[in-house]
């Protein structure tokens, strides 16, 4: 795409925007952040319920997102300033202090992999289009890609990556298939990877469940991004950055994210953790947050209708309490 051109892969709608607009309870003079900008799509709303003195961050690796991001932006009514960061949400901090900004009163996370650079057929993310082995979500800092992953680790390796990453049922049997494959030729594109998938699942399993490969391409992006660790590193940071009061939204799509959002927030939700039979509190253990979703949000039936994309979505938000400790 070039420079400043809006294609029609950026124009998707963005999931449980009510949801997440009620969530983050954004103030006119808020600060805030944006970590998967994509399109826009939930920034566009946040920056129309800022005022002249709100300030919108938004983070995003893809270079073509931020343009269309940036076109979108500049084209609103909003008065609010917008800074546009080209980084990795794992990377929160030293992408924030570049703002030179104290804090940061709302967070908003929206892990979707269905993102619209995703979508094109080139990247190699896509089990229904042939293409490339890549996965990358920033090709030009990143040097490890599918193929390499799929070409040179072990079969143990693999499986674990399936079964881990993928909660594949049969990620022995894949892992194996694709070592048998790789000694006759290496795996190239994502055809290649699809029918490998296929050889590897029985017949019976393949006719249930959505696409074959579908957990398979999961886990290997997962793998290639180091998704689960970026995860955790942005989140902690995020919640350091919030001020007193102020707001995360989070929006999952598969069992891992939303499990890891859970366990953070209960965590840290948690205040004293002795033992119940001494007398007084030792720990000095206090909540750093309060958790406003007791169970995960799901979308409406009509929004999955509408957006088949907001069909596996959760959200999960918190509040940062006044008190601070150490925990973090």
């Amino acid at each position: 795409m070039a420079s400043g051109t809006l294609t029609n892969e950026y124009r998707h709608e963005p999931v449980m925007l009510k949801e997440v607009l009620d969530a983050l309870a954004i103030r006119q003079d808020s600060v805030v952040c944006d970590c998967t900008l994509g399109g826009a799509g939930h920034s566009l709303a946040i920056a129309s319920q800022l005022g002249s003195d709100g300030l919108l961050i938004g983070i995003d690796q893809d270079d073509m997102a931020l343009s269309a991001a940036r076109e979108r932006l500049e084209a609103s009514q909003s008065t609010a300033t917008h800074r546009l960061l080209k980084g990795n949400f794992g990377d929160l901090d030293e992408l924030l202090c570049k703002v030179e900004i104290p804090g940061v009163d709302a967070f908003l996370f929206d892990l979707g992999v269905s993102s619209p650079q995703l979508d094109i057929p080139g990247r190699g993310f896509s089990y229904n289009e042939d293409a490339p082995l890549d996965m990358r979500m920033d090709p030009g800092t990143h040097t490890l890609n599918a193929a390499e992953v799929l070409n040179t680790y072990t079969e143990a390796d693999l499986t674990r990556i399936l079964r881990t990453f993928g909660e594949e049922r049969f990620a022995a049997q894949i892992a194996r298939a694709i070592v048998r494959r790789r000694q006759v030729a290496p795996l190239q594109t994502t055809g290649d990877l699809v029918e490998v998938v296929k050889a590897g699942i029985p017949a019976a399993a393949r006719r249930h469940g959505g696409h074959p490969a579908r957990k398979t391409f999961q886990a290997v992006r997962i793998e290639v991004n180091h998704e689960l660790d970026v995860l955790e590193r942005g989140l902690s940071a995020a919640i350091r950055w919030l001020n007193p009061g102020g707001r995360i939204c989070v929006i999952s799509y598969h069992s891992l994210e939303d499990r890891m959002v859970k366990r953070m927030f209960q965590d840290l939700a948690q205040g004293c953790i002795c033992p119940p039979d001494l007398p007084i509190c030792t720990c000095n253990n206090v909540p750093i947050l309060k958790i406003i979703t007791r169970k995960p949000q799901a979308a409406s039936p009509e929004e999955v209708a509408r957006n088949p994309r907001a069909r596996s979505a959760k959200i999960r938000a918190a509040i940062r309490l006044k008190t601070l400790q150490k925990r973090l």
